[in-house]
């Protein structure tokens, strides 16, 4: 963070100082939320959750190296004590990305937010310093310590924004106002809360709504709802996709051998072939939408398809792909699931698994509302139209839904088992992989399917990554 004293930081935030000797005493250190991350010069925000209150840790993270503690009552050591910490930590933010004059990249988005601002942190470091959210620390907590930890050379902010409501998006971008403005697509995710399509739509343009007339909104050219919403924004607007209307575009879309994309990018600059290091289709979207912005910051089209071709994946358990010793390929997909990212997945599994063996090991997506039994029964009839080798449906009632649909969808249906949890799904493929398999893993993030896939690579020992 660049540095502050504790008297300006009180004053951004309106808290008052306690147990402080010296009001100018500088943070110059990242602000954190967990007192096992701090070091010398920090600042510690001690949150209240619903099983630790960080009050409580306020003692050691000072002994530890912080200047002094953000917090909502005196705690023996230096504070600055304020009414809400969430409130303040924003406030302190909306400071800091105020004087610092960076040009801030905000995206949404219902799928693939985190594996877009990933490769457009990759493509703009090429030209200038660039602070971006680690994994997927978009809410309004994660997005105001994300653009905390920027300082005087940072030139590029970029932000993922995520939304679960109508004005969470407004909220974010308060904070953080943005100059670039990128919606990727309006999908099923979180369709349980929001109530639909529309009310998703809705939420997601508010990011375009808070561009100014100089800055620019990005939109996906293939996704209606999103095209729409040029119409709410007086911003320049510039289309992404695999339409020949848009402005950034891919052409000769295809997949390598090994499922990796590959296409002619072509920008209002110049046309330049893009190979990307990452796997499935899906990502020719998520790269078009990369190049967009890094167009619009004045880089080459030939200069965006090396970065784009040299990025690789920055975000654990997002198609992360390693081949055992044995020859077993592992496809650790389960930091979420949604309907898309789900079918995107295992198209990814069906284009990496020509002439191999191919498994799907799936779990619930959550937060479908109404929509849920039908979802789940149509992911497991398309991975019956992709020719999957075999579906393990993990878990109770959604699990049994997928398996459902498979089993439905014809005679290949025996070839799907539904089982009760992790451990089991662990059990059945220890038995059953043989070399050149290759095994997707996926499901929503509660589900905790990652420790499959951890599970058949420590049965390994020493794997090679890819």
């Amino acid at each position: 963070m660049i540095a502050l004293s504790l008297a300006e930081i009180a004053s951004v935030v309106g808290g008052q100082t306690h147990d402080i000797p010296d009001p100018s005493a500088q943070v110059h250190g990242p602000v954190v939320i967990d007192s096992r991350q701090v070091k010398d010069g920090s600042l510690f925000a001690a949150f209240v959750g619903e099983r630790v209150d960080g009050h409580d840790y306020a003692d050691q993270a000072v002994r530890a190296g912080a200047v002094a503690v953000l917090a909502q009552r005196p705690v023996g050591v230096p504070a600055i004590v304020v009414e809400d910490v969430q409130t303040a930590l924003g406030a302190l933010a909306r400071h800091v990305v105020r004087r610092l004059g960076a040009t801030l990249v905000a995206l949404t988005g219902s799928a693939g937010k985190t594996s877009t601002k990933d490769l457009i942190a990759q493509v703009l470091r090429r030209k200038a310093p660039t602070v971006f959210t680690p994994g997927s620390l978009n809410n309004e907590i994660g997005l105001p310590l994300t653009a905390l930890t920027a300082t005087e050379e940072t030139k590029f902010l970029v932000l993922e924004m995520g939304a679960r409501g109508i004005g969470h998006i407004s909220y974010l971008t308060d904070l953080t106002p943005p100059k670039i403005g990128l919606v990727l697509n309006v999908g099923s995710a979180h369709i349980g809360e929001f109530g639909g399509r529309e009310q998703i739509a809705q939420a997601k343009g508010e990011l375009v709504e808070a561009l100014p007339e100089e800055g620019a909104a990005i939109l996906n050219a293939d996704d209606p709802l999103v095209r729409a919403m040029a119409s709410r924004t007086k911003a320049k607007v510039i289309l992404f996709g695999e339409s020949g209307e848009a402005d950034v575009r891919a052409e000769n879309v295809r997949l390598t051998d090994s499922g990796q994309p590959a296409f002619m990018l072509h920008t209002p600059s110049g046309a330049s072939e893009v190979t990307m290091r990452l796997y499935g289709e899906h990502h020719v979207s998520n790269a078009l939408a990369a190049a967009a912005v890094a167009h619009e910051l004045g880089m080459s089209a030939t200069e965006i398809a090396t970065a784009l071709s040299e990025a690789g994946s920055l975000s654990r358990w997002r198609m992360e792909v390693t081949e055992r010793p044995d020859g077993v390929t592992i496809v650790n997909d389960a930091y979420n699931a949604n309907p898309e990212s789900m079918r995107a997945a295992l198209r990814a599994l069906a284009a990496m698994g020509k002439g191999r063996r191919t498994w799907a090991v799936l779990g619930k997506m959550a937060e479908l509302g109404d929509e849920a039994l039908a979802e789940h029964d149509a992911v497991g009839r398309l991975a019956v139209r992709l020719n999957v080798g075999k579906l393990v449906a993990v878990g109770g009632r959604e699990a049994s839904w997928l398996q459902l649909g498979a089993y439905n969808e014809g005679s290949w249906g025996e070839e799907s088992v539904h089982v009760s949890d992790a451990q089991a799904a662990v059990d059945l493929l220890r038995s059953e992989l043989r070399p050149g398999d290759v095994v997707l893993v996926k499901a929503s993030r509660s589900v905790g399917l990652e420790s499959v896939a951890q599970a058949l690579l420590d049965a390994e020992g020493e794997v090679a990554a890819r």
